[in-house]
């Protein structure tokens, strides 16, 4: 898929604005994103798996601003949330509540009640404490709850640590043998549908073979819960689908992803449901950054600009790369860094990098910035939180507030005493 960001006339576009006109209008750091793009990425997947018509359930937290989720929305997205709050936020997007799944390791009462009162679609379950929680909350609700077990069939998804969830030795879900007797217990368990299976190997997956791995380890399990539970009906594969953060990094595509997992999930006979984020909105957004210093030290250059990160924690916290590009288009280069302003080493775009040679006051974005972005941000260091834009075609419009000195302090009290 294009990028919806390009160079006309020596100028970065964002579909057909100028990225410098939203600078100028709304204020650095900035956050753009493309509703063509999230909208083409989401057909794009769909289009693939036609074979197996998924529903397919946005992960919420790669990316919550209302307006991505409503976009997503009207396309028939669903909604995976690992938190009240998400769920709240999908609910209000639009997103019906019977296209939403719970997942996460340690949901308590109040978020499950939440969950029952809004009669979402279902409940991924980790452990056992947490079937009996559920159980608990339905029957005193008289309620049901939908359930899944989430399993973990060991497989590497060749990803960063932090983000591989599948193995044995990650906190998710459980075992396969051990899941069996978790489905045996839900079964004498009231308020609880057995409703289907759920699996997750991790994210930023640029191999299609984890998938197909995985995949083939699940479905007979799934056979076999099918044959024994009347209500099973479902199976969840997840999300992980990684993207294009470098220039000569292959992203993961829908239709090679497809070719990997439908053979293996049709004829199995039950709902499909996927758990996409990244791919969808990753590269659906930059940050838009302005240039406040230019230091430079005996061996590089340092450019020191206004975002930093607590707007986008990945490149310190994961080691990710993310593109560096000029506003104003340029040939021209220096070896440096990018870093934030920051009170910590650990501030930083870019590391020792070739790098667009800029200037005091010019305009950078820092690229792939859609994803676990803004999600993840912060206000470390009092610094409020960007703005946030959406861009279609020739259109745009502010979707998110850039926070004001009143928001950091809203909620502080000094003690009268």
């Amino acid at each position: 898929m294009s990028s919806p960001f390009s160079y006309r006339g020596g100028q970065l576009f964002a579909e057909d604005v100028a990225v410098a006109s939203l600078a100028e209008q709304y204020g650095t750091p900035l956050f753009v994103y493309s509703r063509s793009h999230i909208r083409n990425q989401f057909r794009a997947l769909a289009a693939a798996l036609s074979d197996l018509k998924p529903l397919i359930c946005y992960a919420v937290k790669v990316n919550s601003n209302a307006a991505v989720m409503a976009t997503l929305a009207a396309e028939g997205a669903g909604a995976d949330v690992v938190s009240a709050g998400e769920l709240l936020r999908a609910r209000r997007a639009g997103i019906p509540a019977n296209r939403i799944s719970f997942a996460g390791v340690g949901k308590t009462e109040a978020e499950i009640e939440v969950a029952l009162k809004e009669d979402i679609l279902l409940f991924t379950v980790e452990s056992e404490p947490e079937l009996d929680r559920i159980s608990s909350c339905a029957t005193r609700l008289g309620r049901t709850g939908r359930i899944a077990i989430r399993v973990n069939p060991d497989v590497d998804p060749k990803t960063h640590k932090y983000i591989s969830t599948g193995k044995k030795e990650n906190k998710f879900g459980v075992d396969i043998q051990r899941a069996l007797q978790i489905y045996e217990r839900a079964a004498q368990l009231p308020g609880l549908e057995i409703a289907g299976l759920h699996m997750h190997i991790g994210s930023q997956i640029l191999d299609a073979q984890p998938y197909a791995e995985a995949a083939e380890k699940v479905a007979r399990v799934c056979s076999e819960l099918k044959a024994r539970y009347p209500t099973f009906r479902m199976l969840d594969i997840g999300g992980g689908i990684g993207i294009q953060y470098r220039p000569d990094q292959a992203p993961l595509l829908p239709t090679t992803f497809a070719s990997a997992v439908a053979p293996i999930l049709k004829p199995l006979g039950v709902q499909i449901l996927m758990e996409p984020g990244r791919v969808i909105v990753g590269n659906a957004g930059v940050l838009v950054t302005r240039v406040q210093y230019v230091k430079r030290g005996p061996s590089k250059q340092f450019l020191i600009v206004d975002a930093a990160m607590n707007d986008l924690i990945r490149p310190p916290l994961y080691q990710a790369h993310h593109e560096i590009g000029a506003v104003r288009e340029t040939s021209k280069t220096v070896f440096g860094d990018v870093v934030g302003p920051i009170c910590e080493s650990g501030d930083f775009f870019a590391l020792d990098r070739d790098l667009p040679a800029a200037q005091q006051g010019d305009l950078l974005v820092v690229h792939s910035a859609g994803a676990y972005a803004y999600t993840m941000a912060s206000n470390y260091n009092s610094r409020p939180r960007a703005a946030e834009v959406m861009v279609e075609g020739a259109r745009h419009e502010l979707v998110r507030e850039r926070e004001t000195f009143d928001d950091l302090v809203r909620g502080e009290h000094i003690p009268h005493w």
